[in-house]
């Protein structure tokens, strides 16, 4: 049996791996090392309070802050019932952002830091069109 401070030393373990994409993410964009960026550096950092939150919902393994603007994260479980609880607790949270969900096929693409960043959002349906505001 585990003590109690264990787990929360595993817990605050889990929570900083998670975050750390978030910031490596950041970090990557703001760096200068993504290219000309398509937002301010301001937008980037609110999108990293995002993406940390994102990072501790139930389903994702890992989240990203995309040059795009969108979120992109790694699910633990992929499929139909996960993901879309998933995307409505993210939606009611972000009802103005995006969520991308990064596959097993594009982490074989995209095998950095770097290329993930470069993943697009734009193929997603954006929060706000799900929740049908202007």
């Amino acid at each position: 049996m585990r003590t109690p401070g264990l787990a929360l030393l595993l817990l605050a373990a889990s929570t900083a791996a998670q975050a750390s994409s978030c910031n490596k993410s950041r970090e990557y964009l703001l760096g200068g090392l993504a290219g000309d960026l398509q937002m301010t550096p301001q937008t980037y950092d609110s999108l990293f309070k995002v993406c940390e939150v994102t990072a501790l919902m139930p389903n994702v393994q890992d989240a990203f802050v995309l040059k795009d603007g969108g979120i992109g994260v790694i699910p633990k479980q992929d499929t139909i019932p996960a993901t879309a609880a998933t995307l409505s607790r993210f939606c009611d949270a972000n009802p103005r952002a995006t969520l991308r969900f990064i596959s097993k096929k594009d982490l074989v693409l995209a095998k950095s830091t770097s290329q993930i960043v470069s993943l697009s959002s734009t193929g997603t349906t954006s929060c706000k069109k799900i929740k049908g505001l202007s």
